[in-house]
Parts: C-alpha cells; structure tokens; sequence
C-alpha cells in the first residue's frame, strides 16, 4: 500500500508542477527536488495528519524525508544495484491495477491524470525502478538483522509503557486454488486470434479490430499502439515474435503468459521496436469456477470427516506455493489489519473451524478460491513478554534497522553530494 501511495504521490505530483511557478529547493547528486514536489507531498500529509500544511516544522520533515529517499537511490547507484525488465514490469503492472481498480475504469484514470495509461506506465517505470533499487539495498544492509533474546529483553522494558494495548489476532492457514486454463479454453481464446489474424489478412482495419476486441486495457483505445519500446521490456515469447518481423509485417498468433497476441511491427530503430497487437487472453468460465469450488468443499469435508489434517491437504493440494510447505499457515495478523473479505470469512469462524470456498480477487483477471482455517484467536491484551514475544522481537528488529540506518545515512551523506537551496 506505501508503493502505492508513493505513485499516487508521483502522478498527481507531475500535475500539480504544471500549476506551480517552481524553483529547485534541494540538490541530491544529480537529482533535484523542485518547490512543487515538496508543496504537494507537504498537501498530503497535513490532510492525512489534519494539520495546518502551512506549519513550518512539517515541511522540514517532509523535505528530509524527500533528500533522504533520494540519498539511498544515489548510494544504491554507487553500489551498483541491478533491477530486471521483469520487475520492474510486474511491479507497474501491480500498481496500474491497483490505480484501474480505484478509480472504476481506464477512461476515469486518464481523466483524472490527464494523459493516457501507456504515458502512465511509461512515467511510472524509472520511479518504480527506483523503489525497488532501495528497497534491495536496505535489504543487502539491513535484511540479515536479528535480535537476540536480550535485545528483545532491553527493548520490552525500555518502552512497554509507550507500546499501548495489543490489538485482537488471530493466526490462520488456507488452501488456495488457482483457476486451471483447460486446453478447452485455450483452444477458445486461440480460435478467436485467429479468426481476427484472418480478417486483418482478408483486408479488415487492425486499428479498428483492435479496440473492438483486444484486451489489452493499456493498448486497445489507441489501436492496439505500444509505442518504441527497448528490447528486455515485453514477455519474451511476443519479443522473439516482434523482432523477427519486417516493418508492416504481421505476426502469426503468439502465445504469451497473459494470452495469445497479434503483432504488427511498424517500425524498428536499432534495438527499439514500434509495435502495435491485439491481445485475446485466455479466460476462466463458470464451469472452472464450479469445479474449483466443488474441489475444495470435497477437501473440506474429508478434513472435517478425519480423513487428514488440514496441513496435510494444504501440502498436497494448494496452489501458495510459500504457504503450503507450511501447511497452509499465512501466519498471525491483527484483526483490525486484515483485507476486508478475509475479514469477513474469519470473523465468523470459532477457533478451530475452516470456512466455505470463497472466492479473493487480486485485480480484474487474476483471482482464485480458498478455504481458510482459525488456527488461533488471542483477545485484545497489554504487551506480555512471553506471549508476544514474535511481535516484540520484530519491533525490536525494526528499532535496530532504524538506529543501524539513521548511522548508516550520515555516512551516505559525507560521500553523496547535497544542498539545500531554500
């Protein structure tokens, strides 16, 4: 949700400058932080606070909090810090989706930012790089942190007083099961490719075919345009297809992770390709809905018969490969931190009892079934020492990581170049 909110931050931002006279307010290496940066995020975190955002104290902190940010990336530059196409690709792939489901529909995200979702995803590339460039390094620094019992200790006794009450928790374990794309529907999404492959060859308008029928939220309203691209930036499978055609060239059908695509090369420069497609993906129906939930309230029901342990189908049978290894355990969470749905499916159970199917939805086409299991339910409480010791000894961790980093940014900033220019 913080990655999220940060491109929220970047886009309305970019905006925002438009209607601001800026002046560059800080220097960091070769990054500048303007006026109009820092008079937005000042703007969002008084109304997130509802505070005054004219106060002067919180616009210093604001614009520490920017040079510190801007100080990792430089030190993560200098450490040679490596970030894959494939990342960065899935990561704006995950907020785009998350922005689409905000705000209803692709037509109301350009509305509101004023360009169109290829131009967001293209602006949201080198900030998103960044992100992941400085959380790796805080992970290189700082993931391999532990703390000690006597740490845990000190930290406990040092600051129980401040810690306040913990929240309800409860521990649960799920199995989750993936939609299964049968050859059958494969088979579907392949045949209606190829029928539109056939009528572009038969004379029939790409451009036109393309918005009626791709789907492709990103590409379909302009025609299916993906604009210049570099190489390493699409699914291998389309590149391999789209560098091997000649300019004006289609493609046969071709399969990727996400469908079956119909390409157009429209022009090539060295190694960037203007390429254009129509993306038909290939799709659950109900019948693998249907059998989905059939399967799990059949596993349900031998769990609740004796037949095996709920670890044990987890193991054999759900799709979280990190959690079924564990026996399906997704861990301990406060109640009050829960997505909403799974909320919903544990506030009804007693400890002990395992829910019906329900269906969790990740974004518009990607979404499965799980049943979920109250392992364990703790009421609200004081911090105890020896009850909550795995939370404790995370939040000593954290206030190890934080006094490590505070040592660690004074250090960066004898070797990075920055100023201050208000």
């Amino acid at each position: 949700m913080k990655k999220v909110l940060l491109v929220l931050i970047m886009l309305y931002g970019s905006v925002f400058a438009q209607e601001v006279l800026d002046r560059v307010v800080a220097v960091v290496d070769n990054e500048v932080i303007l006026q109009s940066e820092l008079d937005f995020r000042v703007q969002i975190e008084a109304a997130k606070l509802r505070i005054d955002p004219s106060s002067p104290e919180l616009k210093a902190q604001i614009l520490d909090q920017m040079i510190t940010e801007k100080l990792f990336y430089a030190q993560a530059i200098l450490d040679s810090v490596m970030v894959s196409a494939n990342e960065i690709n899935g990561q704006v792939d995950y907020q785009v989706q998350y922005l689409l489901q905000q705000y209803g529909s692709k037509e109301n995200l350009e509305k509101l930012y004023g360009r169109s979702l290829e131009k967001i995803k293209r602006e949201l590339r080198p900030e998103v790089e960044k992100q992941i460039m400085v959380k790796r390094l805080r992970e290189k620094k700082f993931g391999q942190i532990e703390a000690s019992r006597r740490q845990v200790e000190d930290f406990f006794y040092t600051f129980k007083d401040s810690l306040g009450m913990i929240p309800e928790k409860v521990k649960i374990a799920h199995i989750y099961k993936n939609p299964k794309m049968s050859d059958r529907l494969k088979a579907r999404a392949y045949e209606v490719a190829k029928t539109l492959l056939d009528s572009i060859k038969n004379g029939a308008d790409f451009g036109e075919l393309a918005k009626k029928f791709s789907e492709d939220p990103g590409s379909a309203s302009t025609g299916g345009d993906l604009g210049f691209v570099k190489r390493g930036i699409f699914y291998s499978e389309f590149e391999s297809a789209a560098f091997a055609l000649k300019e004006g060239e289609l493609s046969d059908v071709v399969e990727s992770p996400v469908g079956f695509h119909i390409i157009q090369l429209l022009e090539k420069r060295g190694e960037s390709i203007h390429t254009r497609h129509i993306l038909i993906k290939v799709k659950a129906d109900n019948q693998t809905d249907l059998d989905l939930i059939t399967f799990l309230s059949d596993v349900r029901d031998s769990i609740m018969l004796k037949d095996n342990t709920f670890e044990y189908y987890a193991k054999l049978y759900s799709d979280d490969k990190e959690t079924s290894v564990f026996g399906g355990v997704l861990g301990t969470y406060y109640i009050d931190r829960l997505d909403p749905e799974l909320l919903a499916t544990v506030s009804k159970l007693k400890q002990g009892e395992i829910s019906a199917p329900k269906r969790i939805d990740y974004s518009a086409d990607n979404y499965g079934y799980h049943i979920v299991k109250l392992i364990e339910r703790v009421p609200q409480h004081k911090p105890d020492l020896e009850l909550d010791y795995d939370e404790l000894k995370n939040l000593t961790v954290m206030y190890l990581q934080d006094e490590m980093e505070k040592t660690w940014l004074e250090e960066i900033k004898q070797n990075v170049f920055w100023e201050i220019k208000l």
